[in-house]
C-alpha cells in the first residue's frame, strides 16, 4: 500500500497544474464585427469590410484558447453591430439564455462588433438571469492587420469567461486588456485599440490569462434584475427613439417620432440633459399624449440630476441617471414592456 501511495504522488508531481483539475468549459457565440473582418492588406487597420470570418476560424486563429478552458462556437449572427435591431438582440438573448442553462456550460464570450457592443452588453445584463460569466469581446483592427488586437483581446475574454472569479459579476466587456461593467462601458474612441472606458473606471484587467479586480457593480443585474428574456414575447420591443441634444434645435424632430409612433423619447441634452425653452412646450405636450420623455445627456462623465434645468416631477418627466443615451434608450425599452408609471421608470433607471 505504501508503495503505491508514493507512485501515485510522484505521477501526480509529473502532471501540468492544468492536467490535475478538470478545465471549464466555454462557448464563444459569434455575431460578426471587427474583430471577424478582414481588410485588403496588413496596412488597413481603419479600412476594411466586418463579418467576414466565420466561428471556427476565428478560434483555430488563437489555439492557445484551449489551453485555458474547453472552448468550442456557435456562429450566432454574422453582421456589423451598427446593423443590429431589437430583433436580433432578443434573438442573441434567447440563444445565449439557453446555453447558460446547460450544466455543461460554464462561461459564455461573445465576438461582437465594437460600435454597439456596449448596448448588447447592457441588454444581456438586464435580461439573461444566471451568474455564470458572460463577456462581451471586440476588436479595433481586423485579424489581416499589423498588430491586429482581437487575438489576445479573445484569449482574455476566454480567461475571463471561464474564470470562477468572474461568477456573479454580471455582463462583462473585456477589451484591451481591461474587464468593464456592462452597464457603464462605453466606445470613446473609433481608430485606436483603447477605445473602451467606463465614467467609474474598469473593474479589473486581465493579465497573462489571470483575472485581477479592483471593483465591483452595485447596480442590480442578471440574476438580480427583474427583466428576463423569457417574459419577452415576440421580437420586438416598445419602439423608444433617440433626439441629440444641440444648439438651435427643431421640435420637429420630436414630433416625427410622434408621428412614427414611438412610446418614449430618450432626449440626448447638453449639459445635465438640457431642454431648451423653445422646446419645453413640445415636450410637455408629448408627453400628456401618453409618451415618456426621458432626460439623458450627450455629456460622456457624471449624472442628470433630477428637478435640476427642468422641473421634471411637474412635467411627468423622467431623469437616465448616469446612462447614457443609447443605454437609457433599453432600459426604458425594457421598462415599457412592464409599465407605463414614470415613477417606476425613475426607481428602474436609479436601480439599474
Amino acid at each position: 500500500m505504501k508503495k503505491t501511495l508514493t507512485s501515485l504522488a510522484m505521477a501526480l508531481t509529473l502532471l501540468s497544474p492544468t492536467a490535475l483539475f478538470a478545465k471549464n468549459n466555454v462557448v464563444v457565440v459569434a455575431t460578426g464585427g471587427t474583430i471577424a473582418g478582414a481588410g485588403a492588406s496588413s496596412t488597413n487597420s481603419a479600412t476594411y469590410t466586418a463579418a467576414k470570418v466565420p466561428v471556427n476560424v476565428l478560434l483555430d486563429a488563437v489555439p492557445q484558447v484551449q489551453q485555458l478552458a474547453n472552448v468550442s462556437g456557435v456562429q450566432a449572427l454574422q453582421i456589423a453591430s451598427e446593423s443590429i435591431t431589437d430583433k436580433e438582440l432578443i434573438q442573441l438573448a434567447r440563444q445565449i439564455n439557453e446555453l447558460v442553462k446547460k450544466p455543461d456550460v460554464n462561461g459564455i464570450v461573445v465576438t461582437h462588433g465594437t460600435d454597439t457592443m456596449e448596448e448588447t452588453a447592457f441588454f444581456l445584463n438586464l435580461v439573461v438571469h444566471t451568474d455564470k460569466p458572460i463577456v462581451l469581446v471586440g476588436s479595433m483592427r481586423p485579424g489581416t492587420a499589423l498588430s491586429a488586437d482581437g487575438p489576445l483581446n479573445l484569449y482574455n475574454a476566454v480567461a475571463l469567461a471561464s474564470s470562477d472569479s468572474a461568477k456573479g459579476k454580471g455582463t462583462l466587456v473585456m477589451m484591451n486588456d481591461d474587464i468593464f461593467a456592462a452597464r457603464d462601458v462605453t466606445k470613446t474612441i473609433n481608430i485606436h485599440t483603447n477605445a473602451f472606458s467606463s465614467p467609474w473606471g474598469a473593474l479589473g484587467s486581465v493579465v497573462e490569462g489571470k483575472a485581477y479586480w479592483f471593483r465591483d457593480v452595485s447596480k442590480l443585474h442578471n440574476n438580480s434584475s427583474e427583466f428576463n428574456i423569457e417574459n419577452i414575447k415576440g421580437d420586438a420591443l416598445p419602439l423608444v427613439q433617440i433626439v441629440y441634444g444641440s444648439d438651435n434645435m427643431l421640435a420637429q424632430s420630436y414630433l416625427a417620432l410622434q408621428q412614427a409612433g414611438v412610446k418614449a423619447i430618450i432626449h440626448a441634452g447638453t449639459g445635465n440633459g438640457s431642454v431648451a425653452n423653445y422646446l419645453v412646450p413640445t415636450l410637455t405636450k408629448i408627453q400628456q399624449d401618453g409618451i415618456q420623455i426621458v432626460r439623458s445627456s450627450r455629456v460622456p462623465q457624471g449624472f442628470v440630476l433630477r428637478n435640476a434645468e427642468q422641473p421634471d416631477d411637474k412635467y411627468g418627466w423622467v431623469v437616465a441617471h448616469d446612462l447614457n443615451p443609447q443605454k437609457a434608450r433599453l432600459l426604458t425599452a425594457l421598462a415599457l414592456t412592464k409599465t407605463k408609471d414614470a415613477k417606476e421608470l425613475q426607481r428602474m433607471f436609479y436601480e439599474y
